[in-house]
């Protein structure tokens, strides 16, 4: 346990993307939290600039405003933090913006904790290095659920006795990145298994391009769904002669976010470098 969090001191913490459905859940339980405090709101619609958070989300004032000034509130962040101690970022924005965001977390010495997706691995390979060199911890988490954890160790188990496998996530037609995290981080965890997957038995033609998905170069192939009145959900389908064995993890509610959210938060402070997957801090 770090030195801040078996203080009396609360984390500091800001929310990147305050206003959006994980921002606003976040938000809420970090407000919530008893060895937590929120320091920062930063979201970049103008509708709400200035006005309190917890007015604008309905728990009532919490007087942190919302501000578009990242650095500026970094530098607060830091402030805050107890003697030796650091200040937090959990990072739900958007790929176009998120790579810069957690390079300036990363250079004021806040600690990044992002569960925005769609970096590419330049971008990630670039952070790891920056991290390393500033000896400041860095969690990239895809998908926060101990759910999804769990079906992600379940897939490699089953992986070592099945050859064929394909994945589908389903996700709302708000994310803006396909494949999902997700998948990707489920595609590589099945491609540490040092074999090749859905050799294939007959020469295919795609009809339209895209029918079959994409394919990582250890042949499993991902399928994307973007469709209202989804949050986010995920197969994993194995196949062997005779039989097929599927698993599924479905998201009713961003709730059940939170739980590995917070606990991100709290394992991020004694890191000295990124780490990246729910399942290397559990």
């Amino acid at each position: 346990m770090s030195e801040q969090t078996s203080a009396s001191a609360p984390i500091p913490v800001v929310v990147n993307g305050a206003l959006g459905k994980m921002g606003r859940a976040i938000v809420k339980a970090v407000a919530a939290a008893d060895d937590m405090t929120l320091v920062g709101a930063i979201d970049r619609n103008p509708e709400f600039i200035g006005e309190d958070i917890g007015e604008v989300i309905g728990v009532g004032p919490l007087e942190v405003p919302v501000l578009n000034e990242l650095e500026a509130i970094l530098v607060t962040a830091q402030n805050e933090a107890a003697q030796g101690g650091s200040a937090v970022m959990v990072d739900v924005t958007h790929p176009d913006g998120v790579y810069k965001s957690v390079r300036a977390a990363l250079a004021y010495g806040v600690r990044p904790v992002v569960g925005t997706t769609g970096m590419s691995d330049k971008q990630i390979k670039d952070l790891a290095e920056f991290a390393d060199k500033a000896s400041t911890g860095c969690l990239l988490i895809p998908n926060f659920s101990i759910g999804m954890v769990l079906l992600q160790q379940a897939a490699l188990q089953a992986s070592a006795y099945f050859d064929h496998v394909e994945i589908i996530e389903l996700h709302h037609n708000q994310k803006a990145d396909a494949p999902s995290g997700t998948a990707v981080k489920t595609a590589q965890m099945l491609a540490e298994m040092n074999k090749t997957f859905n050799a294939p038995e007959v020469e295919e033609t795609e009809k339209m391009a895209g029918a079959r998905g994409c394919q990582t170069e250890e042949g499993v192939r991902i399928h994307s769904v973007r469709l209202p009145g989804l949050i986010a959900h995920q197969e994993v389908i194995f196949g062997a002669a005779g039989q097929s064995y599927t698993l599924r993890h479905d998201t009713s509610d961003r709730v059940c976010y939170m739980p590995g959210v917070l606990l991100s938060i709290r394992r991020v402070l004694p890191l000295k470098s990124l780490v990246y997957g729910l399942d290397k801090i559990l």
